[in-house]
This record gives C-alpha cells, structure tokens and sequence, in this order.
C-alpha cells in the first residue's frame, strides 16, 4: 500500500498529526523526493527514518508498495506535484494544515528574493519615499473597492495594499543603524490591539460601541502623553477628511469651537447629494476666483485646530 503523506512546507518539520504519525510508524520505507535536513531530524526523533528517492522514476514506488507499507512525503511542491501523477493509486494522510495567515509567510519569502542579491533590480532599488506614491494609489484604489461593492476587485486590492506593508517593512529590515520587519511590525499591531481591548483581553466593563471607542482614545492619549484633542491627527491628510477628523476629534473632546455656516441654506439633515453638490459648489468657486481649493481648506483646518487648543487651554 503506498500512502502519500501530505504536509504543508509552513509548518514546523515533524509537527503532524496522529494518523499521519500512525502512518509512519506503521511504513516499512518512508521516502521524500528531495530530503530536508530539518524533516530528517524531526522523524529520526520519533523513530522514523526518512530516505531520499532522488532521481528515480516515481512509477517505481508503486511497486515497492506491492505487498509493504510505503509512505511518500508531499510537501506540495512541484516536484511532488509530478510524481504523484505517475506513482498510480494512493491513500493521502493529511499530516499538517496550514494555520490561518500562513501564507503571508510566503509573501516575506517573495519579497526577500525580489530584494536580495540577483532579484528584481526595480525592487532592489525602491525606498520608502520611492514607494509612497505607490501606497497612496494602493489605498485609493482599495477606497474604490469598497465604494463599489466588488468584492473580488477588493480582495486583489487588498492584495496589492498588503504588499506595500510588507515591502516598506522589508525596506527597514535593510537599515544599517535601526533595523526592523514585518515580525516587529506585527508584534507591535498585536501588542497595542491587546493594550486598547482590555474589555476582551482584560477586566475592563464596555458592552457597547460606544464605550468601546471612549475606552480607546483615553488610553491612547495617555499612552502617547496627548494633552490636547487635536495632537496625533495627521495633517497631511486629504484636506475633507482632515477638517472632518478635527471636527470629531473636537466633538468627543466636548471642545465647543463655532463654524461659520455657508451662506447657502441648507438643512442639517439635507441629503448626501445635496452636500455634495454644494461642496462641489465651493469647487467651482474657488477655481474662479484662481484659489487652491485643498490648500484653502487645509489651511482652514489649521485654523480650526488652533482655535481647539486654545479653548482647550481656556477651560478650567
């Protein structure tokens, strides 16, 4: 009987599961198409010996089945891929299963060989600063994806957005004075959703969303020593989404800083469309009258924060 042990290349050598242990030591020959040291080691210790087939014709296996127990590992790459087209019938034993997000181990390994000596020379060239453009595309684009309800085109956007994590992670692995990667990129992501979710991961009471977003500005301001609403929004931002993000920072802070309304009545409850015809409006305005409308609201916007800070500094 030939049984062909399938195992993922993601999982730690030796880590299998109890059929797939069962299997081996139950084999009279246990084979690999090509032997890795780390899988010798991990078999030699359960008492399992693991020999090479090498060259020969895989077809061969099959008779060495005829009347013995004989596993073949499959380590799902293309050379196991060939061979079990030609070794006839076969029992497959699941060994190990990818866990969850174990292909984004294989995303680190394409970026290391793209970056490495005798990669890409495109790749092996980039910078942060080279490849901001890139990551502001990607996020518009994934904007795009989600405004439009395709799914698919989202996930290959989501794709694309995750390359640019992991090639900017890669591109400060390389530093010469402070390195890091993708492993302390993640491990901070970890430590601070644990840190901010002490309703999940702690005693803390929040049943409600709302409870659950207070909870998560208070400890960000006090783990990044914030003394006013206003510190920590980007302000390179688009200038729509900066003056809305001051305008709601400022709104939970309980800051009251009037806003001049436009001359133009319109109601509080007035529709998408109408808001965003008026704001197109002020587009068009501000063309005619030969201003820049982004760096006009930006400008705005600092204004605003500023006015914030001070009432801030005005309360008791």
């Amino acid at each position: 009987m030939l049984v062909v042990l399938r195992v993922s290349p993601r999982v730690a050598a030796g880590q299998l599961t109890w059929p797939a242990w069962s299997a081996l030591r139950s084999a009279d020959e246990v084979w690999a198409l090509r032997t890795d040291p780390s899988w010798v080691s991990a078999l030699a210790f359960g008492g399992v010996a693991l020999s090479s087939w090498g060259d020969r014709p895989a077809a061969e296996l099959a008779e060495r089945a005829a009347g013995r127990s004989v596993v073949l590992l499959d380590d799902g790459g293309e050379a196991a891929a060939g061979a079990l087209a030609e070794v006839g019938p076969h029992t497959v034993v699941v060994g190990s299963l990818d866990l969850p997000g174990a292909r984004l181990v294989d995303l680190v390994a394409v970026m290391d060989r793209l970056r490495s000596p005798g990669g890409c020379p495109w790749d092996a060239a980039q910078s942060h600063h080279s490849l901001l453009p890139y990551l502001l595309e990607e996020t518009y684009e994934t904007v795009e994806a989600i405004e439009g309800g395709d799914r698919e085109h989202l996930r290959e956007e989501l794709g694309d957005l995750l390359l640019q994590v992991v090639f900017h992670a890669r591109v400060a692995w390389e530093d010469p004075s402070a390195p890091w990667g993708i492993d302390e990129v993640a491990d901070g992501i970890v430590s601070k959703l644990v840190a901010r979710h002490p309703h999940v991961f702690g005693s803390v009471d929040a049943t409600t969303a709302e409870q659950v977003e207070a909870n998560w500005e208070e400890l960000k301001r006090v783990e990044k020593g914030r003394s006013s609403a206003m510190d920590g929004v980007p302000l390179a931002q688009p200038a729509l989404a900066l003056a809305a993000k001051l305008m709601s920072r400022a709104e939970k802070a309980g800051v009251a800083v009037s806003v001049p309304m436009p001359a133009v009545p319109l109601a509080s409850s007035a529709s998408p469309e109408a808001i965003g015809e008026l704001l197109l409006d002020v587009v068009a305005l501000a063309r005619a009258a030969g201003v820049d409308p982004e760096a006009a609201l930006r400008e705005a916007a600092r204004g605003y924060a500023g006015r914030v800070r001070a009432a801030e500094g005005a309360s008791p």
